[in-house]
């Protein structure tokens, strides 16, 4: 019997995908270096067997995706191309499997894994789906109605899909090691628009989605009086934020969302906008409200007195959105937020919008830069970050004691690295104190 076999399958897509061929009826394998992930207990639950990578695992009868991070001198790879068995990259692969579904892309700069999670939600209240969202969650269902997934801009490995339709959450300058500019990231999205067969949902409030140009409607959606979906009254809650819902300047219904912040409603309305527009009633995207969120999303923990939030903002208008929502949900608590740079060419680039998006918050700590497989080192430090931001500290794993100095704080960890270690060594620490 054919089997799947992911290599780097902790990856977040790549789990996902994995996930979703199991859940499928498919046999899946997959390896991956033997560091602990935070994709892998799904995979651990589903009985997915990982193995350690080797040349070894590659044998006949395999059908091989590989992810986009392992080029083409990897052991696995060099031995599935002496042997020329199937061989995909992930993203070719989801491509080709996504055809025998109504798909729906969810894109954008930032955005896309919680939109992908939201609207994953509501579909699944009502209709049996598969989703593969970009914080290693995916399910896949044999009669599934919809399959929602989160397709990235990077490298433009989104125009391996021609999805039915595209949610656009924004257009932002990102991942500068590949992109040259925003206008070269436009360029990349006007080039995924072309390929959307039904409809594409953009956020009319980006002054660049207003300029995409489609053969398919494009329906908008924001704040601004000119969207076709309007979001408007909003008032925030101890349980999240309600917020009336306009259609074409009339009224549709009011929604309630346990979340907080601006770019969390946008995510929200770009469901409602889909959701409307395939026809469900609104009573049925009313599920909307029981949300619980996606992996190193806000994901909230309470220790002691401080809230500790674990969250993948690595771009500065991610970390003003989130340090935002902290704020809007904890108002009678400091805010101290603790930043990991992810790449030297990102934190090279937004250097100085680092500085001013941390400054929202009440204290800094700033961890080293973690360096990504594809770059070499540089000769920046977390020293150049440091010297812009007033007051701003270095953290490491061995002064991480400091942070329990603010016992009426939430204590932001963000980061797209492994920032995740540091919360893990503080909650212990204070666990045993």
């Amino acid at each position: 019997m054919t089997t799947y076999h992911f290599i780097g399958i902790k990856g977040t897509g790549m789990s996902a995908l994995a996930q979703i061929l199991h859940d499928s009826g498919e046999h899946v394998q997959g390896s991956d270096v033997e560091k602990e992930f935070f994709t892998q207990r799904a995979l651990e639950d589903k009985q997915i067997p990982i193995l350690p990578f080797s040349k070894d695992n590659i044998k006949p009868e395999l059908i091989v995706i590989a992810g986009n991070s392992f080029s083409e001198d990897h052991e696995e790879i060099k031995a599935c191309r002496s042997l020329d068995l199937p061989f995909y990259r992930y993203h070719d692969f989801l491509g080709q499997w996504l055809k025998q579904y109504t798909s729906i892309a969810v894109t954008g700069a930032h955005g896309k894994t919680s939109t992908t999670g939201l609207l994953a939600h509501v579909l699944n209240q009502n209709y049996p789906i598969s989703y593969l969202i970009g914080d290693g969650t995916g399910q896949g269902h044999v009669e599934s109605k919809y399959f929602v997934f989160e397709a990235c801009e990077y490298r433009r490995h989104f125009l391996a899909y021609d999805p039915d339709y595209a949610i656009m959450t924004n257009v932002d300058f990102d991942h500068p090691d590949y992109f040259t500019s925003v206008d070269d990231v436009f360029q990349a999205f006007q080039s995924m628009a072309e390929r959307v067969k039904k409809g594409i949902i953009a956020c009319g409030d980006d002054e660049y989605l207003q300029q995409i140009q489609a053969k398919v409607p494009v329906l908008y959606y924001g704040f601004s009086e000119s969207n076709d979906f309007q979001a408007k009254n909003v008032e925030e809650t101890p349980n999240g934020t309600t917020f009336d819902v306009f259609v074409r300047n009339n009224y549709y219904d009011s929604f309630t969302i346990p979340m907080y912040g601006k770019h969390n409603i946008l995510n929200a309305l770009s469901v409602i906008t889909i959701c409307h527009y395939e026809g469900m009633q609104a009573e049925e995207i009313k599920k909307i409200t029981s949300f619980t969120g996606v992996k190193r999303r806000f994901t909230e923990k309470k220790l002691n007195t401080q809230i500790l939030i674990d969250d993948y903002a690595h771009h500065p208008k991610e970390i003003e959105a989130t340090i935002d929502a902290a704020r809007r949900k904890y108002p009678d608590k400091e805010v101290i937020a603790i930043f990991q740079p992810h790449t030297y060419t990102r934190t090279k680039t937004f250097l100085h919008e680092f500085a001013v998006s941390l400054q929202e918050a009440d204290h800094v700590f700033l961890c080293d830069i973690f360096s990504s497989a594809r770059e070499g080192s540089g000769k920046l430090t977390i020293q150049d970050l440091g010297t812009l931001i007033e007051n701003s500290q270095l953290l490491t794993l061995d002064n991480i004691d400091i942070l329990q100095s603010y016992p009426n704080a939430v204590l932001v960890f963000m980061g797209a690295g492994d920032i995740q270690k540091f919360q893990v060594v503080y909650e212990n620490k204070v666990n045993l104190s």
